[in-house]
């Protein structure tokens, strides 16, 4: 498989979202990956940005988006795994990387209307995670695995300290995607091989290796990709 493990292209990263000048301190935010297999192939939920926005315009990308105040505070089926957690901690505290993981499903949700989640009653909440409760569900946290961490580089329009997040499509309470927000003007399950061609990101394509090589490595210490005294780096953590 060619994207099992690709060097991060830093050029066409910077050709991504171009220097705007102006300092900008990185929002936290979060991805999640979601993963089936069809046919003995497997595959990826992916969304293409509709081609008016500001930041990342008509390129396919996983759904994500910054964390809000709410994410700190929701309430949740399930807690993350021990494993996701102990590595989160390395970064933060527990409860900031709570919220983290919360604003990777509810990101999923509003953008492609998928719950990563249990099962629940409803209930009537104020705030963005209104539509999530209000659809019968808490957020499954122990599905979710961390794979990435990526520092979008300075001078940029927007700024993200983003984790990556993965999770098998077993854990989602239907498997179909819906048109969610309009974010996406594009969402389909693709396989890796389908992605070769598609616009996608510097820095999603480099995930989406690191997504194939841990089929084979289950253990591979996870990416932390940024930019330092205008060199991209690649640590390992």
């Amino acid at each position: 498989m060619t994207l099992a493990d690709p060097p991060f292209d830093a050029a066409a990263d910077l050709a991504d979202a171009p220097r705007v000048g102006g300092r900008q301190r990185p929002r936290d935010a979060a991805t999640l990956i979601l993963t089936r297999t069809r046919h003995g192939q497997a595959e990826v939920l992916m969304g293409r940005r509709a081609p008016g926005h500001v930041f990342m315009a008509a390129k396919w990308v996983f759904p994500g988006g910054r964390v809000e105040r709410a994410d700190f505070t929701a309430a949740s089926g399930t807690e993350l795994s021990d494993e996701t957690a102990q590595l989160l901690a390395r970064e933060m505290p527990s409860r900031r990387a709570r919220a983290l993981a919360l604003a990777a499903v509810r990101e999923t949700f509003e953008e492609t209307g998928l719950i990563l989640g249990t099962q629940a009653p409803t209930a009537s909440v104020a705030g963005p995670w209104r539509e999530f409760r209000a659809a019968g569900a808490l957020p499954d946290l122990s599905a979710l695995s961390y794979i990435a961490r990526a520092i979008t580089p300075p001078g940029r329009s927007r700024r993200f300290d983003a984790r990556f997040f993965i999770a098998s499509s077993d854990a989602l309470l239907h498997p179909e995607p819906t048109a969610g927000s309009g974010e996406l003007d594009e969402i389909a399950w693709l396989s890796l091989d389908q992605m070769q061609n598609l616009d996608l990101p510097a820095i999603t394509r480099f995930v989406l290796g690191e997504v194939a090589a841990r089929a084979e490595q289950a253990d591979r210490p996870l990416p932390f990709v940024r930019q330092l005294h205008g060199r991209h780096i690649v640590q390992r953590l």
